[in-house]
């Protein structure tokens, strides 16, 4: 037997074995056609997983924030141990729902590749510069998209499959939703669309093209909800008894039991189903706890102590780079650390403002805070 043949024989099995809610590797379109992919022996939604883990974006979420910065504790969430956890999870849900579980790893292993440094404050940071330059807001779904599609591979980009790059900007995990249903038949034309509404309108809400991406978009909200208490609990920000009784009753008072609860709720909900769906009990307890944490861990000035830094930072960085490339300083960071050997197609369709804005949007903590010092 050939490896495409085998190929051809996981296609049939994933006909035979998966819901008809879900997304089939076969289904998985490009923008660009590859001959090594549609006569060899890998699966599309296998292929972007690969893809992604190998990107240089996906290595540098090891020293990304997830919630709480510039804090001295080894314990504490970053956002590499949070895209695992989304991952874990969604990839739990989608197996008992009969999903395709590449395509839901590779959503989530992207699916943050667009946060700055120092998380969403980083993000509001550069969203504010960015529209005062009138290229559009800032938001870090956008950002996965413009890393994986533009940037990535010296400005040629991963060529992901459509599915993929839908799911990772559908997953606004902040958006509360008791149930998703997929908005299907979408194009690349529509992505596009789609990211320049997004842009121009943050608050417009877009709803993944398949039942992989909704899966995604769920246990972001799942992964983090629980965790984040673990945190904050961890760095005396809040005790577990303040936890909202209501919510604690049905969800329990501990990151295992909440996810267990969530995660086996949104299947007995969803099994069999075109959409995914908590029940009413379980999501209203699930909006009270966002909005605790919304206001006793996210909101608290505990974790807000820098920053005002961070954002003078954030200012001072952009117009020193708009300058360095506008004098054309070519001994400049942003011209050795990023736009050194990039294709002449990613410098001819970005102005300096969104060249500057993708040079940071990339950095860790660590290299921002570094070059905040030269």
């Amino acid at each position: 037997m050939t490896l495409y043949k085998i190929k051809e024989s996981l296609d049939q099995r994933e006909t035979e074995k998966l819901s008809k809610a879900a997304a089939l590797s076969g289904s998985g379109v490009r923008r660009l056609n590859e001959p090594f992919i549609d006569t060899g022996y890998r699966q599309n939604f296998s292929v972007d997983v690969d893809r992604i883990l190998h990107s240089l974006a996906y290595t540098r979420y090891i020293d990304k924030t997830q919630v709480f910065y510039l804090i001295e504790n080894d314990h504490i969430t970053h956002r590499m141990l949070h895209v695992q956890l989304v991952s874990k999870i969604s990839r739990t849900i989608g197996r008992y729902l009969e999903l395709n579980e590449d395509l839901i790893e590779a959503i989530a292993l992207g699916h943050d590749i667009g946060h700055t440094p120092f998380g969403h404050d980083g993000e509001n940071f550069l969203s504010k510069i960015c529209k005062s330059y009138h290229i559009g807001h800032f938001l870090h779904s956008v950002q996965s998209i413009q890393f994986l599609d533009k940037v990535e591979r010296k400005g040629k980009g991963w060529n992901l499959c459509l599915q993929t790059l839908d799911g990772i900007l559908c997953h606004d995990g902040e958006i509360h939703n008791q149930s998703l249903e997929p908005s299907v038949n979408k194009t690349f034309k529509t992505l596009e669309a789609e990211i320049d509404e997004k842009k121009n309108n943050p608050a417009t809400q877009l709803v993944p093209m398949t039942m992989e991406g909704c899966v995604v978009r769920m246990a972001d909200t799942i992964s983090y909800i629980g965790r984040d208490i673990e945190d904050a609990i961890r760095l005396s920000i809040i005790k577990r008894s303040d936890l909202p009784r209501e919510s604690v009753e049905i969800l329990g008072d501990t990151n295992g039991t909440i996810v267990y609860n969530l995660v086996s709720d949104i299947i007995m909900n969803s099994f069999k189903k075109a959409h995914l769906s908590f029940s009413t009990k379980i999501s209203n307890a699930l909006k009270r706890l966002k909005t605790f944490n919304m206001e006793y861990i996210y909101l608290n000035p505990e974790i807000k102590k820098k920053k005002g830094f961070i954002k003078e930072s954030f200012k001072i960085l952009f117009e020193r780079y708009i300058e360095d490339l506008e004098n054309e300083n070519r001994t400049s960071v942003i011209f050795t650390g990023f736009l050194e050997d990039m294709s002449d197609g990613y410098i001819d369709s970005h102005n300096y403002a969104e060249i500057v804005r993708d040079f940071i949007a990339g950095m860790t903590d660590k290299y921002f805070l570094r070059h905040c010092s030269d």
